[in-house]
């Protein structure tokens, strides 16, 4: 654990934890709370839902790289007041659209969701400059993720039920509007000091093989996560075993945490490549080992021990493969391909299930990630030649020992 102490020792990263948990928690119950008021309020079925969300995550996935360039110009500040009120007013008004009003207003909201990941990720970037201590400091946001959804959505669909999906919208424009003030007010630095000044670096420079292999596999992880969640409560649901669907994904959730622990601990990883390969090819068989929940939660565990280590990889090779002056940027193209992942990710496991079984789903999603895995080395191996770092490549530690 000596990574960890030394990682959170550092001037502003205990803080810079702490406020990003509690800025993802809106942020977690938001596809929630606009499905359930499609599905409650308009009386809608959960196919519109559906395409009320598709248009949210395409608006999205379009915004994130704009408002990281909005950062890497013009500073944070600036761009949290514009996206801050932009999305308080969405969920202040969506309420009183029709569907076809709502299906636009998501894409538009979309656009301006704060975009919470990209800004944590940039901020761990700027505070922890050992690439060694990095990597316990990217484990612990990834935990910190699964967290937020053991707690965000839960916390949705407690609100719209008991009270109602107004009530679930009110409640998160004041989150979010709070999550907007408390990171104006800290305002977490996206560069360190000896960066500030330093040239622009052409996007055709660091936007190339190794960059595209690693926004590949953040897209590619959350395929198979996505498609592996919804497998998993058609496999209960058609086993009749539905009850048990908050047991088998904290069974999830805690062993990516684990994952995340040992990989934030170790001084040196597996490769992307490789982790994006256990991921995929080890939720292949779970579909054909399952008969009851809790078989089926042991045999999602393998496959969910290398979930936090595979996003938690991501976010050190955007931070090592990107400028300084751009990373902003790089990092709304890293949140873009984990929006676009998922996106494909469910609908695609989906309709495994419904033509074929939910073994199929399971197998799908695996042949899914491990296609994807499979571009992401050849893009990488594509740029070796030339001499540019390999996606995946662990950084090298500092020499500076770890202090007890």
């Amino acid at each position: 654990m000596r990574q960890y102490r030394a990682m959170l020792a550092l001037p502003g990263v205990r803080t810079l934890m702490v406020l990003m948990f509690f800025a993802r928690l809106p942020m977690t119950a938001g596809p929630m709370v606009l499905t359930l008021h499609v599905v409650e309020g308009l009386g809608r079925g959960y196919g519109a839902a559906g395409l009320v969300w598709s248009a949210a995550t395409i608006g999205i996935a379009v915004g994130a790289p704009v408002m990281g360039r909005v950062v890497d110009r013009w500073g944070l500040r600036p761009m949290l007041v514009v996206v801050t009120a932009g999305e308080v007013l969405f969920w202040l008004t969506a309420r009183y659209l029709p569907f076809p009003g709502m299906v636009v207003a998501a894409f538009v909201g979309g656009l301006v969701t704060v975009p919470v990941q990209s800004i944590g990720r940039q901020a761990i970037a700027a505070l922890v400059r050992r690439e060694d201590l990095r990597r316990s400091a990217y484990s612990v946001d990834s935990i910190a993720v699964e967290l937020t959804y053991m707690i965000g959505p839960a916390a949705a669909v407690a609100v719209v039920t008991q009270v109602s999906p107004s009530a679930a919208m009110t409640a998160l424009a004041v989150g979010i509007g709070a999550v907007g003030l408390a990171l104006f007010a800290a305002n977490p630095r996206t560069r360190a000091e000896d960066e500030e000044n330093l040239p622009k670096v052409p996007r055709r420079q660091w936007l190339t093989g190794p960059m595209l292999g690693v926004l590949a596999i953040a897209g590619g992880a959350v395929f198979v996560l996505a498609g592996t969640e919804v497998t998993a409560l058609a496999w209960l649901r058609e086993t009749g075993q539905l009850g048990w669907t908050g047991a088998v994904y904290a069974a999830i959730c805690l062993a990516s945490a684990i994952g995340g622990l040992v990989h934030g601990a170790v001084r040196r990883s597996l490769s992307q490549v490789t982790l994006m390969v256990l991921l995929s090819a080890l939720v292949i068989p779970a579909g054909l080992l399952a008969d009851t929940w809790w078989v089926l939660a042991l045999a999602l565990v393998p496959t969910s021990l290398a979930c936090a280590p595979t996003i938690a990889a991501t976010g050190e090779v955007v931070a090592r493969l990107a400028p300084p002056g751009s990373r902003g940027e790089a990092t709304g193209l890293q949140s873009s391909a984990f929006t676009l992942g998922a996106a494909a990710g469910a609908p695609v496991a989906g309709f495994a299930v419904d033509q074929a079984s939910p073994a199929m789903g399971f197998a799908v999603s695996g042949l899914g990630g491990l296609l994807i895995a499979l571009v992401a080395y050849l893009l990488t191996r594509a740029k070796t030649s030339a001499g540019a770092p390999v996606v995946g490549t662990p950084a090298k530690a500092a020499k500076t020992v770890v202090p007890d």
